[in-house]
């Protein structure tokens, strides 16, 4: 039996509104300079801002519809997620039809706006996975008929994700299903085997792909080569450092301004963060993160149905993951990969399927124990 439908979380929504109110401010000051370059190809210093707002606000109304949109109903499209989410990533190595920026075909190019598939993938596959770890129960702690279909359906994701390539996207979303196979109740000892045989195969992704490997040996010395592959974590580093405790003043980053930084407006939009809010800025995204994935998993906790639980657990835990990898990356904590900040972060396509992750996550919260 259902609950009542009662009110979303108020406090995770706020939480939401105010990564993405820095988000934009973020990204107009770290762009707005050479996006304004007459010279340049925008000529507009709020191209990127528009942009920016455009997503947000697109991505505000599928929040508020999947807020409103009962998840139980999520079960009947299961099946034609699974589908839609393999050809999307199909779709997305055909030339053609899939976009390649700076050597990654991660896009189809929409006119109006570029998507990027692997976004809704994650979300049709965390919800796959609750679905069906719903449906096994108990069954979870036998690898071959309760484990092997999602590791199945989880490493072919994957495996397509590492051919665009997105070793990042797919390394969390792997992260991602082992959390949920973790809250769902699987055996320790198979845990343990898939943590092992997970680092394996990145150890092996970076290996044999000499561009990773050379931002692997960066990531171990990264003064060693610092006009080649050290060149991101030192300029990112010395923008952090730069900022000091209270940042050198909205708008005024110096590594951000001259274009020493790489990105600085969509994967280390965090650095600049650091250098113009400081130390204390930095401070606050992370504990706006740390609030927004406690209230997450305290919706995970309380749901009334196991299918919500593992639905929240799941989307909560992919939000988790991305920031975390991004800060880790800025920081120097991480080799450096391609992944954005959640709602911080440059990106219409990932700003719009995060706000409706958290929309479903919202949705969820109406049907929660108030006790």
């Amino acid at each position: 039996m259902r609950m009542r439908r009662g009110a979303p979380d108020f406090i995770m929504f706020l939480t939401v509104l105010m990564l993405l109110s820095i988000g934009l401010v973020m990204v107009f000051s770290a762009s707005a300079y050479f996006a304004g370059d007459p010279e340049g190809p925008f000529r507009d210093p709020f191209h990127f801002f528009k942009r920016q707002l455009f997503g947000a606000a697109l991505g505000i109304g599928v929040m508020l519809f999947m807020m409103n949109y009962d998840y139980h109903r999520l079960k009947r499209w299961v099946g034609l997620m699974l589908v839609a989410a393999f050809i999307m990533l199909l779709l997305v190595l055909i030339p053609g039809i899939g976009m390649a920026v700076l050597g990654a075909r991660r896009w189809i190019d929409l006119g109006f706006i570029s998507f990027q598939p692997s976004e809704l993938v994650k979300i049709f596959i965390i919800t796959f996975t609750a679905y069906g770890l719903a449906q096994k129960k108990e069954r979870i702690q036998n690898l071959s008929a309760g484990l092997m279909p999602f590791l199945i359906i989880t490493g072919l994701a994957s495996l397509l994700i590492l051919l665009q390539p997105d070793l990042g996207t797919a390394a969390t979303l792997c992260g991602t299903i082992f959390i949920m196979l973790f809250a769902a109740g699987a055996r320790g000892g198979h845990l343990t085997g898939l943590a092992g045989l997970g680092v394996a195969a990145v150890a092996a992704a970076i290996y044999f792909e000499p561009y990773r490997m050379s931002r692997f040996t960066a990531f171990l010395d990264p003064e060693a080569d610092p006009t080649g592959a050290g060149w991101n974590i030192l300029n990112a580093l010395m923008s952090l450092a730069s900022g000091g405790l209270v940042g050198m003043g909205l708008g005024q980053g110096r590594h951000s301004k001259f274009l020493f930084l790489p990105e600085r407006h969509t994967d280390f939009i965090f650095a600049a963060i650091g250098e113009e809010l400081g130390f204390i800025g930095g401070c606050l995204v992370i504990l706006l993160f740390i609030l927004l994935v406690w209230r997450g998993f305290r919706v995970a906790i309380t749901c009334s149905d196991t299918f919500g639980s593992l639905l929240a657990a799941g989307l909560v835990s992919g939000i988790a993951l991305q920031a975390f990898v991004n800060i880790g990356v800025v920081t120097g904590s991480l080799p450096v990969t391609g992944i954005t900040l959640p709602f911080v972060s440059f990106g219409s396509t990932s700003l719009i399927f995060s706000l409706m992750g958290v929309g479903i996550i919202l949705n969820i919260s109406r049907y929660t124990s108030r006790k």
